[in-house]
């Protein structure tokens, strides 16, 4: 009997992030474009329902991650993140993969006062009390939507990694820790570390 072997969290990652270099590689071209088109027509969609999707999602995937155990975690936590990178990317002229941004720092570039915070801290607040991941990727969507109007970027393969990883009660809830410590620290301190409120 062949022993099958849970997908790590950073498999998604590695796989994710060379997707999108793959896109960015193209992103000019006219079949670039076009990828990057229908990519956007798969966001809030299953990979199920987009079999036109599918060759760019499997095309590369690791023989051994079609055989592992929560495959179809994997495949939409990178069809997910790998559509609303598509979406992101839509109407900018700078790239829009930012490695290391979480989505709790990228939320925190739309506070531009403090008047701001309660706006956003909602809008944030609908992403980190999805209970499935199809909430979350229903509420990212939003998010990434206000995210792109105020030309900020983000880690689309870190985001992968976490959507991943969110099926996990206990993963979710350090992962929904981390995205509000980001948001509240970009917020609150500057690049010095020193903190705006005394």
């Amino acid at each position: 009997m062949a022993v099958i072997k849970m997908i790590r969290a950073d498999e998604v990652y590695k796989y994710t992030l060379r997707k999108i270099k793959y896109l960015q590689s193209v992103k000019d071209s006219g079949a670039g474009k076009g990828l990057l088109a229908e990519l956007r027509r798969g966001v809030g969609k299953h990979p199920g329902e987009m079999p036109e999707l599918w060759g760019f999602i499997f095309v590369g995937m690791p023989d051994e991650l079609f055989e592992k155990k929560n495959s179809y975690r994997f495949e939409f936590a990178v069809y997910t993140a790998l559509t609303l990178y598509a979406l992101h990317c839509q109407g900018s002229d700078r790239e829009v993969y930012a490695e290391g941004v979480s989505i709790g720092q990228a939320a925190a570039a739309l506070v531009s006062s403090d008047d701001d915070i309660p706006r956003v801290m909602n809008r944030l607040n609908l992403v980190v009390t999805a209970v499935s991941p199809d909430d979350l990727a229903y509420y990212l969507r939003g998010l990434i939507q206000l995210i792109k109007g105020c030309n900020t970027g983000l880690d689309h393969a870190k985001l992968a990694k976490e959507i991943y990883s969110f099926s996990n009660n206990n993963a979710a809830n350090s992962i929904k820790l981390s995205w509000g410590r980001d948001f509240y620290r970009s917020i609150y301190y500057n690049t010095k570390g020193e903190n705006k409120n005394g």
